[in-house]
């Protein structure tokens, strides 16, 4: 399949941040639930081992889905808690705090805006994203992986699709439904998530929109692959594929880190 650079929503400025939240609350839900990313543990866990980091610095983290339950089982994998910051250009302080009180704080985060083509020299580990990466132009998502071998820090791009066109009819026949089922079970509670999901249906309609366009943006293996070959540095491992899920949906991933 092709990449489309179409129009998302959640990805402009003036974007209204109580929809931009409440759709990365949804996202963060549906992850954790069905342990979309389950399949890259072993990925992070051979990062980690190979540059003998012992923290992960999450980029672009929305919600916070993608690591609040990868957390636990990466640092059983380990041996040793795996802290990890989650960063945001938008941070959604009201979740991550969510996140920090019920994982202990073994998952905190930063409060300002954290660019990630231009990391703070400050902010160090295994540099994650997830869910994310196809929200960047090819010339920005350039950039992110050229910050991360300026400044030598291992980098996993993950996202939750295959990049198939059955996942298109998936997203556009089961995403409203979804919505309109689990909005209730959703915390933290909020009565902005009721109003725009049941009275005013934006966040479905908004979802369902970005839904389809993301799998349409998603860079495949292929291109990826392509990326860090244009790279300047010093010598990188670089790997790209799919991690299968126990669902038999895939996952596209690329990790890199120094040799």
């Amino acid at each position: 399949m092709k990449r489309y650079h179409l129009f998302e929503w959640e990805d402009q400025p003036w974007f209204p941040d109580v929809l931009r939240r409440n759709m990365t609350d949804y996202l963060r839900f549906m992850i954790t639930k069905l342990g979309i990313y389950d399949p890259v543990i072993p990925l992070i866990k051979e990062m980690l081992e190979k540059t003998g980091q012992r923290e992960i610095l999450d980029l672009c983290s929305g919600a916070g889905g993608g690591l609040e339950t990868l957390q636990p089982k990466i640092s059983a994998e380990m041996g040793f808690e795996v802290p990890v910051t989650l960063t945001d250009k938008f941070p959604n302080l009201e979740a991550w705090q969510q996140i920090e009180t019920e994982s202990k704080n073994a998952i905190s985060f930063e409060a300002k805006s954290v660019d990630a083509t231009n990391v703070p020299e400050n902010l160090t580990g295994v540099r994650t994203l997830f869910s994310s990466f196809h929200h960047f132009t090819p010339e920005q998502a350039q950039a992110i992986l050229q910050d991360a071998v300026n400044k030598k820090q291992a980098i996993g791009i993950f996202e939750g699709s295959g990049k198939q066109y059955h996942e298109l009819l998936f997203a556009g026949l089961l995403f409203p439904a979804l919505m309109f089922g689990i909005t209730p079970f959703i915390r933290p509670f909020k009565l902005s998530r009721l109003f725009f999901t049941y009275l005013i249906p934006a966040i479905p309609a908004f979802t369902l929109w970005d839904g389809v366009v993301s799998v349409l943006r998603m860079y495949s293996p292929k291109m990826l692959s392509e990326m860090t070959q244009k790279l300047e540095g010093p010598p990188y491992v670089w790997k790209t594929g799919y991690a299968k899920h126990k669902s038999g949906n895939k996952v596209i991933y690329l990790i890199g880190y120094p040799v």
